[in-house]
């Protein structure tokens, strides 16, 4: 079993936690036997759900009672101490016992934690709070979605190479456009640091992407980038925009169709399109943030998300480790 992916979970972040993330677990098992769980959280109840229902051979349970909580401040999860099963999970990836580590708890806890135990990767400053997205032929990765809210143009620089190394660990085979989110696509628009940026990557020659220059809100979607940069407050402002006009699409979609008998008819005659449509905005599909640029991937889980939400971010784990996410960054970084 030397082979598997190794993967740390805090079993006891997220609301309804641990039994959403051991079906997770279970659900994640059954698509893919690849992967080893290394669990933490409190054992009995642990054991409640996932005894005779995985080989034992497939995972190992870390017991502790104590949880870093949702309302905790940053701070405050720190001051928790070591024996929290985010702090745990975490150390297990500092300490090489695991591959990499993730948690459906507390946003700001688990990146304070995670920058507590591990290091940056060298020639990086700051690490980036990254997403995948849907676009019209496929996926994006966007980045940063909130973790630093000012940036210089070397920090963009590097979520460049970073966006572009965890788009290429999970889709090997492709080389991915890498863009500016801005006010719009003329050279001379935005701000200083966005401007020297463009210079920056404009006569950078690199191999694991092309740079596209700059991209505008209202192009996120069609599919010509897959990777988009931005600074945290940018990047956090779109990703909710985003999201919100999703669920307003798909809301109001549902009373249109519901609302009376033409739009019941037009909804069952609609329902295999519906269904491909409703597919394609669930954001299930997407859950899985991945902080970057420490020496150890982190994978932050939606903790509203279900138990297929979080087997589609233990899926993301599995490929980050398989697809070299680390040893490209470090090969590519300035």
């Amino acid at each position: 079993m030397s082979d598997l992916i190794r993967i740390a979970v805090d079993a006891m972040g997220g609301d309804g936690s641990p039994k959403k993330v051991i079906d997770g677990i279970i659900h994640n098992h059954k698509l893919d036997k690849s992967s080893f769980y290394k669990i933490f959280g409190n054992e009995e109840l642990i054991n409640n759900d996932i005894k005779n229902k995985i080989d034992k051979n497939f995972y190992e349970i870390v017991h502790t009672d104590k949880v870093v909580k949702s309302a905790d401040s940053p701070l405050e999860a720190a001051k928790r101490g070591k024996n929290t099963s985010m702090w745990l999970a975490i150390e297990s990836v500092k300490n090489k016992d695991s591959d990499i580590v993730i948690s459906a708890g507390n946003t700001g806890a688990l990146l304070v934690v995670a920058k507590l135990n591990l290091k940056m990767i060298e020639n990086i400053d700051k690490p980036a709070l990254s997403a995948l997205w849907p676009n019209k032929k496929g996926m994006s990765v966007v980045l940063d979605l909130g973790a630093n809210i000012e940036c210089s143009s070397k920090n963009l620089v590097d979520f460049s190479i970073m966006g572009a190394s965890l788009y290429k660990s999970l889709y090997p085979q492709e080389i991915p456009n890498v863009a500016l989110l801005n006010i719009g696509s003329e050279e001379l628009k935005g701000n200083e640091i966005i401007k020297e940026t463009f210079q920056l990557l404009n006569q950078k020659k690199n191999d694991n992407f092309n740079f596209s220059g700059y991209i505008e809100g209202n192009e996120l979607m069609n599919g010509e980038v897959n990777v988009i940069v931005s600074d945290g407050f940018t990047g956090n402002v779109a990703l909710k925009t985003a999201e919100g006009t999703a669920n307003f699409i798909t809301d109001e979609l549902k009373k249109a169709l519901s609302n009376n008998i033409l739009g019941k008819i037009s909804s069952l005659l609609n329902i295999s399109n519906l269904n491909k449509f409703k597919k394609r905005l669930d954001p299930r599909l997407y859950n899985g943030a991945i902080f970057i640029g420490l020496d150890s991937p982190v994978v932050k889980s939606h903790g509203g998300t279900d138990f297929i939400g979080f087997s589609n971010s233990l899926g993301v784990c599995n490929r980050i480790i398989k697809g070299n996410l680390i040893d490209k960054i470090k090969n590519n970084i300035l």
